[in-house]
């Protein structure tokens, strides 16, 4: 187990090595998320399609709302709903509320994804409390939700990556 204190070197390490190093521990996750996902019986998951079906969310939403939430144009979320489709977890159906609009909805196999994810983050977590401890943990998060924005966790990585 490494402590913060341990940790800290004695000179300041350059700027650009914080975010690249945020960007490691996010990648070393998804990686390992997607790894397991594979072995359970979604192989053909990518990053992009989880925030694509949170970004859908289990009350569906029309493809101009997905392409808003993700920083795309509605043809590019479009074509990631029309994969999705293919593969199974979305569906097209009307809109009770609206008879001119379809909804992306989550099938049966979208909501599986989704929940071994959240089952596989559990874990990946407590794998990093295991390495880091508890303690350290807690504060890296209780950190990061200092400085990230309170406004949420954003979807638009898609789009903001360009």
């Amino acid at each position: 187990m490494t402590s913060l204190a341990t940790a800290v070197p004695a000179v300041d390490p350059p700027g650009y090595e914080l975010p690249l190093l945020l960007f490691a521990g996010f990648r070393s996750l998804i990686d390992a998320l997607h790894a397991e996902l594979s072995e359970r019986g979604h192989p053909e998951v990518r990053p992009a399609h989880g925030f694509a079906l949170q970004a859908i969310g289990p009350a569906g939403a029309s493809a101009s709302e997905i392409g808003r939430r993700l920083g795309v144009s509605k043809q590019a979320a479009g074509k990631t709903v029309d994969r999705l489709a293919v593969l199974g977890y979305v569906e097209r159906a009307g809109d009770p509320a609206d008879a001119r609009r379809k909804l992306i909805r989550l099938t049966p196999r979208g909501l599986d994804v989704l929940s071994l994810s959240a089952e596989i983050f559990d874990r990946l977590r407590a794998g990093w409390v295991e390495q880091l401890g508890a303690p350290n943990v807690a504060a890296m998060e209780s950190s990061l939700r200092t400085v990230v924005p309170a406004a949420g966790y954003p979807l638009d990585v898609p789009g903001w990556f360009g």
